[in-house]
């Protein structure tokens, strides 16, 4: 087989992803502390000192630079920043300053997050997102910190996941409860979830006009169960009107549809500037739906992460950007891709695999700008707790010690070479060699036309 090459261009963000929760360790102001307090997660351990972010991040910004990155995606801690209302703490925002500066400081471009699954215990008390009072706390929280850190932040994520964040906590019940459950608490908190975007996007916009702004959607791959019926199909269809595209359309048309009708937003419609797409995997889904709403059970012949998280499915990640690129014609950052993986056995495949999605998209002129894996180092990771390992670095919560995995060399050589190469396979997933550059190996075959 001939040597070859994926080369990316010269102006691609190579990044990786984290959020203040899961990784600076001790945050006791936030409804994720007396969530995890009450037992509501998996495994012995609760976040404790997370990756030890608050006091070192420093340590794993110089790891990320090593790597060859670029670029890195955090958040702020909205508990922190404001831990009383109207009451906004100068140390902490001291603290986030320094954090930043050391992304500049090491060549990584920070792309932050403002609201990432986490509140303040007294945004809880008020009511949060099924309070429209949250507007106004937000619209303040996002100026405070647009004014104090505005300088520093090029690119910015108002909200991420907000549609898994409302599903895991008012139908699923995995994330921290609030007082209304059910659909009517969730298109409540959709629609409180809409003005606090805009209410971000037009304060960050009016200090700094030049800065660009999106959300981070959880975009999968929705599809009926194999064998499904017409009722099956149907429903896979409203899951990804409802999951996939409601939120953006919003962000797109100024109007949000849900179940039944739609409300229009004042403001709202194009209040974005690029798509944030995290994509992890592939779901079955049928009618009526199980607990949980998905399929957990992938057929034989899937390749499955740990602990049941989901299906490696790559060519999803292509079929993503496509809808997505028709659909809002708006640059594309892939804000979130990984995969839960302790043993690194699936990750090395993984990342090459759908780095490959990337390389087509951009070759056949999708405007994708830029790549974070997540997670950069291993996290406290929800509900979960310590029991998934995303880390492309591995952490000892216990010890904090750090160990690079195989796949963090691999994404160190490809971030440095700006490139996908049939050696770097060889090296790392030899069982990708023919599906990247499938040819005249042994029992290979011509990939599906994308």
């Amino acid at each position: 087989m001939a040597h070859a090459t994926m080369t990316f261009p010269p102006d691609f963000l190579w990044g990786t992803a984290t959020s203040s929760y899961q990784v600076e360790g001790d945050n006791t102001n936030s409804d994720w502390y007396t969530w995890e307090a009450a037992g509501h997660i998996k495994g012995d351990l609760g976040a404790g000192r997370a990756a030890d972010w608050w006091e070192n991040a420093e340590r794993d910004l110089d790891i990320a630079a090593e790597m060859g990155n670029n670029a890195h995606r955090l958040s702020l801690e909205w508990s922190r920043i404001e831990p009383e209302p109207s009451v906004f703490d100068e140390v902490a925002i001291a603290r986030y300053r320094a954090i930043l500066q050391g992304c500049h400081d090491r060549g990584l471009e920070p792309m932050v997050t403002l609201h990432h699954f986490s509140n303040p215990l007294w945004l809880v008390e008020k009511g949060d997102f099924n309070n429209d009072i949250v507007i106004n706390y937000f619209r303040r929280y996002a100026t405070k910190v647009a004014t104090e850190l505005g300088d520093l932040i090029p690119k910015w994520i108002t909200i991420n996941e907000p549609m898994t964040y409302c599903v895991m906590r008012y139908l699923t019940g995995e994330f921290p409860k609030p007082s209304r459950l059910g659909f009517g608490g969730l298109f409540e908190a959709i629609h409180n979830l809409l003005r606090c975007h805009v209410a971000a996007y037009h304060a960050i916009k009016e200090i700094h006009p030049e800065a660009l702004i999106g959300t981070a959607n959880n975009i999968q791959i929705f599809e009926p169960r194999p064998g499904g019926n017409i009722i099956d199909r149907w429903w896979a269809n409203l899951v990804r009107r409802i999951y996939n595209d409601s939120w953006q359309d919003a962000l797109h048309t100024g109007r949000y549809r849900g179940l039944v009708g739609s409300k229009f937003f004042e403001g709202l419609a194009g209040t974005y500037d690029f798509v944030g797409v995290n994509y992890y995997t592939r779901f079955y889904v049928r009618f009526p739906p199980p607990p949980g709403f998905v399929e957990r059970d992938w057929g034989p012949d899937a390749v499955v992460s740990d602990g049941d998280y989901g299906e490696v499915y790559a060519r999803g990640l292509f079929k993503v950007i496509d809808h997505v690129w028709k659909r809002y014609r708006k640059p594309i950052y892939i804000t979130e891709n990984g995969v839960p993986d302790a043993a690194d056995r699936l990750r090395p495949g993984f990342l090459l695999d759908h780095l490959r999605q990337v390389w087509y998209a951009i070759n056949f002129c999708y405007p994708v700008m830029g790549y974070y894996h997540w997670s950069l180092v291993d996290n406290f990771e929800w509900d979960r707790g310590w029991t998934q390992r995303f880390g492309l670095i591995a952490i000892d919560p216990q010890t904090q010690e750090r160990t690079w995995r195989p796949s963090a060399r691999l994404y160190r050589e490809i971030c440095q070479s700006y490139s996908l190469n049939d050696e770097m396979a060889q090296h790392y997933a030899p069982g990708m060699l023919p599906v990247m550059w499938p040819g005249d190996l042994p029992g290979s075959s011509e990939p599906r036309p994308l």
